[in-house]
């Protein structure tokens, strides 16, 4: 009841007092009901993995997080394992992860870039996600939004430079440098994120193999 209460007060409150004056009785309680509904069905999709060692506890965490990994893989083709590894990359599925602090003399400082939550996606990167997609309400916090995010990501790589949507290893120098800068080659220069991209690789790999003892991978 306190949690309704607080999402009542948070949610819904705010938005009906501004509509008010424009609605009838009957249609703002239609709205309020909507609202509601609406933060509920955020609210219930868990932020934590139940484990991130193996990807069967990962898909298992909830039906919204197997349904984000399944829709995606149907509507871009980038299979669940590859995502997984990414995300494990970078953020370990922690959903406000933020790059670390820059140190001076031992102080933080600022943070090296504003990427945020499960697939550490950049603002502006995010914003033409939403753009392109459609998908204006999608938070990086929320994790099916991340794994739709990093199918369509890995898909738009896929169309530019016929990078296998299973190659994890190719497809993550992509996502990190992004499809210009792996098109020039710019992780050449980077011996550190050619071993960070063999590691992803290797992850994805352990996870296909959990993966096929507990998911039906569907069809396309």
């Amino acid at each position: 009841m306190l949690n309704f209460i607080k999402t009542l007060n948070n949610h819904i409150m705010p938005n009906a007092k501004r509509l008010l004056p424009k609605l009838s009785l009957l249609n703002c309680l239609l709205l309020m009901i909507g609202l509601l509904l609406q933060a509920c069905m955020s609210s219930h999709v868990p932020k934590r993995a139940k484990g991130i060692e193996d990807a069967c506890d990962i898909i298992n965490t909830d039906d919204s997080w197997e349904n984000a990994f399944t829709e995606t893989f149907k509507k871009y083709g980038i299979p669940p394992h590859v995502i997984m590894a990414i995300i494990y990359q970078e953020s370990r599925f922690v959903s406000d992860a933020r790059p670390p602090r820059t140190k001076i003399l031992g102080i933080p400082t600022t943070r090296p870039s504003d990427a945020y939550g499960y697939p550490q996606a950049l603002t502006a990167t995010w914003d033409w996600y939403r753009d392109k997609t459609g998908n204006s309400r999608a938070k990086r916090n929320h994790l099916p939004d991340a794994v739709d995010f990093i199918g369509w990501y890995l898909h738009e790589n896929y169309k530019r430079t016929s990078v296998s949507k299973w190659n994890t290893r190719e497809q993550y120098l992509a996502y990190h440098d992004g499809t210009g800068g792996y098109l020039e080659q710019t992780y050449l220069k980077k011996p550190w994120l050619l071993k960070v991209a063999d590691k992803v690789q290797r992850h994805a790999d352990v996870y296909r193999q959990q993966l096929s003892s507990c998911y039906q991978m569907p069809e396309i």
